[in-house]
């Protein structure tokens, strides 16, 4: 579903009652932040007779009215993200998943190349290393499938959420700080702001024209919106969880709010549509053509294809599988393995395995 659909629209789990913000891993078992009236591709898959796990991925850990995934890995807090030992032995835990207990549909989940490309910036020899180490881990995977003798079942596809870019900073240009345009404690009761290219703002009462008016024009770099403006390209905006200001920089311009306090080398949360912003999409496996180049698409068109390589019926989406057909070999179901490979992000799986 597109954003304002499922309801998970930032990083950050909040509430504007109580004030309070979560990071990524501390909503991973969060249900009333994942649990929007949409299920994920696990739950529909098990109401239809698959056996399917999720392995450190975001949202794997909550319910679903009142269900759960038949197997959940919740990533701790402190969860290294580059242990590539570690990489290696999840994929095995995947692979006798597959082979011992008879799974359907695995979704496997890395933090990196994000990490990385946040701490020190998608242009740099480190993040080459860490690519060249997914690398290696993208051909233990392909020689553990063979290993286990899944090659003729499962389908592999490895995926990310988003892209990464070059974050621009002084003395190069003049950053975006939102404290130079507005007063904070007279104007703004809660903000999403400091996460890197885009922000939201709950306004005071009755300052919400003052808000708008002061920042719309204030930084040749910021966009800004009120919500029932935002532009519909985005797919977001109509969401009951969303403020009801929203702003985005430019490709590399962060929006921070009282400070610069924004030390990212790299950020991604900008316009989908400048090219940094891409995500990958690479599939193998019994149901798909070899060396086969797709037109770009969107990443919502990847579930009708999972529901068709599983056997389910979709629950009601946004996506079609006109964009993702010619890929494929024939119409036959199989096992599925879901490796979102955040490139910018992080790394995840997606295992499909036969029926």
């Amino acid at each position: 579903r597109w954003i304002e659909d499922h309801g998970v629209i930032h990083n950050m789990m909040f509430n504007t009652e109580t004030l309070r913000k979560y990071s990524h891993k501390a909503t991973q078992n969060k249900t009333e932040w994942w649990d929007n009236g949409v299920f994920p591709l696990w739950i529909t898959a098990q109401n239809q007779g698959k056996k399917t796990a999720s392995f450190h991925y975001p949202g794997g850990g909550a319910n679903y009215s009142g269900q759960a995934v038949q197997r959940s890995l919740v990533e701790a807090f402190g969860h290294p993200d580059s242990n590539e030992t570690e990489w290696r032995e999840n994929i095995d835990i995947v692979m006798n998943w597959f082979t011992r207990e008879d799974f359907d549909f695995v979704t496997l989940y890395y933090g990196e190349p994000d990490k990385v490309g946040h701490n020190v910036g998608p242009e740099t020899e480190n993040r080459k290393t860490i690519i060249r180490q997914i690398d290696r881990t993208v051909g233990y995977l392909r020689e553990a499938i063979e290993k286990h003798g899944l090659q003729d079942s499962l389908n592999v596809i490895i995926t990310s959420d988003h892209g990464m870019t070059t974050i621009k900073k002084k003395p190069d240009v003049e950053e975006i700080m939102l404290a130079n345009y507005i007063k904070f404690k007279d104007l703004v009761k809660f903000d999403i702001l400091d996460y890197g290219g885009f922000g939201m703002i709950l306004p005071k009462p009755g300052k919400e024209e003052e808000i708008y008016q002061a920042l719309k024009n204030a930084h040749p770099h910021l966009n800004v919106y009120r919500k029932e403006e935002f532009p519909e390209s985005f797919h977001f905006a109509k969401h009951e969880r969303v403020l009801p200001i929203l702003l985005y920089g430019d490709s590399g311009y962060s929006v921070n709010g009282r400070f610069i306090l924004y030390i990212n080398k790299g950020d991604h949360g900008f316009d989908n549509q400048h090219p940094d912003m891409r995500t990958i999409f690479r599939a193998f496996g019994p149901d798909f053509k070899k060396g086969y180049l797709a037109d770009p698409f969107d990443s919502i068109h990847i579930y009708p294809l999972m529901c068709h390589l599983l056997g389910v019926q979709p629950e009601p989406n946004n996506g079609s599988l006109a964009f993702t057909r010619h890929m494929l070999r024939s119409a036959a179901a199989k096992t599925l393995l879901l490796l979102p490979l955040l490139v910018g992000a992080a790394i995840l799986v997606q295992l499909l395995a036969s029926i």
